[in-house]
């Protein structure tokens, strides 16, 4: 049996008899002292909320004293679009200040499941009342997204995960810059654009901590663009940004191709680019002999379409079994399945998508290697079946 709550009282006793043994029990370090009667209090405690802890009972006071799990509270939901809202979260313990540009992972809880997604937090850090900040866009497909924009409210309780993620500006920036986005891939630039301008306003006018900013971005139409109002804002009130629109609705994409007319100094400046998976391949293209004045962020991962078998796919956990083609990725082909999968980024990133194989050989998609031996985990975000496979999931 374990011990009581008297066992830490005991223990609390013994410290304070063996200091008042050696005269030193007026004189004792108070450090020892407080551990002391600390311990036995957090004994007694644990003993008389065995098999909980007392952050679980807390947690039921307020869900962000859980010192366990990292949660957060949406406290408020900002339509930026007709398709894409600002979630507005107070992060509870343990949350770690971001960078901008960097992302977090949220496990939303959806008909009685978790479901984990990785999202671009969209806000500076410090902001006056701690929250932190996430700008969704529904998509028609997006279980997660859909539900964040049409579903959630003020008052819910998310899973959070740290910040991560290297798209970020280095310390010091480049005194002259060049953002190149697409649709919702504003969203980690807008944060980077607060830590470059605002700061230097709410100095009381000291000098901007860049030169020189272009913001070239692409979206359907004026009214799609997320944040519009504001970016639009912002160009007026700091003369070293730059902002140009491209509505493909009426103009077509825009392609690294058009640089040279919108930004003639384009060579000479860092990018950071942020968009669709194509958009992001034509920039590498573009930028292939100077890579190192480029940063791209995936919000998916570039999948070639691999050959191969593909293969009868056994889902051992669920009993579910499906035929899954050689390019698609063990991730949708249980999902297609009505398998529940444990997901998170989806992109290869996170490692939350892991699953035991149990027999049979997986191709990274990112890669076109094949590999796996039973007992392997493997990610199903970015692998795929090579013949009968079985995962235990």
């Amino acid at each position: 049996m374990g011990a009581g709550p008297i066992d830490g009282w005991d223990r609390a006793v013994d410290v304070l008899v063996a200091e008042a043994s050696h005269g030193r029990f007026w004189a004792a370090s108070g450090a020892a002292v407080e551990s002391a009667v600390l311990g036995g209090l957090v004994g007694a405690v644990r003993w008389l909320t065995t098999p909980l802890f007392p952050e679980d009972y807390l947690s039921l006071v307020n869900p962000l004293w859980c010192g366990r799990e990292l949660r957060g509270r949406i406290e408020a939901i900002h339509a930026e679009t007709a398709d894409a809202a600002t979630l507005v979260i107070r992060p509870g313990r343990g949350w770690i200040p971001h960078k901008p540009g960097q992302w977090v992972r949220i496990g939303v809880d959806i008909e009685g499941a978790r479901h984990w997604r990785t999202y671009s937090l969209s806000g500076p850090p410090g902001r006056p009342d701690g929250c932190i900040t996430i700008t969704v866009k529904a998509v028609p497909d997006g279980l997660v997204s859909r539900h964040l924009v049409r579903q959630a409210a003020p008052g819910t309780i998310v899973e959070l995960a740290g910040p991560d993620g290297s798209f970020v500006l280095p310390e010091p920036p480049p005194r002259r810059l060049l953002f190149l986005t697409a649709g919702s891939g504003i969203t980690p630039v807008r944060a980077m654009l607060h830590g470059l301008l605002t700061p230097a306003a709410a100095r009381g006018g000291a000098k901007p901590r860049v030169a020189d900013v272009v913001l070239l971005h692409s979206a359907p139409t004026s009214a799609d663009v997320i944040f519009g109002a504001e970016l639009r804002a912002l160009t007026a009130r700091f003369p070293n940004l730059r902002l140009y629109e491209r509505h493909t609705r009426t103009e077509g994409r825009l392609r690294p191709g058009d640089l040279p007319d919108l930004c003639p100094d384009w060579a000479e400046r860092t990018a950071w680019v942020c968009g669709p998976a194509g958009m992001l391949q034509e920039a590498e293209e573009h930028w292939a002999g100077s890579l190192d004045r480029l940063h791209v962020e995936h919000f998916r991962p570039v999948l070639p379409r691999a050959g191969g078998e593909g293969g009868r796919v056994r889902f051992t956990k669920s009993g579910r079994e499906t035929d899954a083609e050689g390019g698609t990725p063990l991730l949708i082909a249980g999902e297609d399945a009505g398998v529940l999968m444990p997901s998170g980024c989806r992109m290869g990133i996170c490692h939350s998508c892991v699953g035991r194989l149990t027999s049979g050989q997986v191709r990274d998609l990112r890669t076109g290697q094949i590999h796996g031996e039973a007992g392997d985990l493997v990610q199903t975000c970015v692998s795929a079946a090579v013949g009968p496979v079985e995962i235990e999931l």
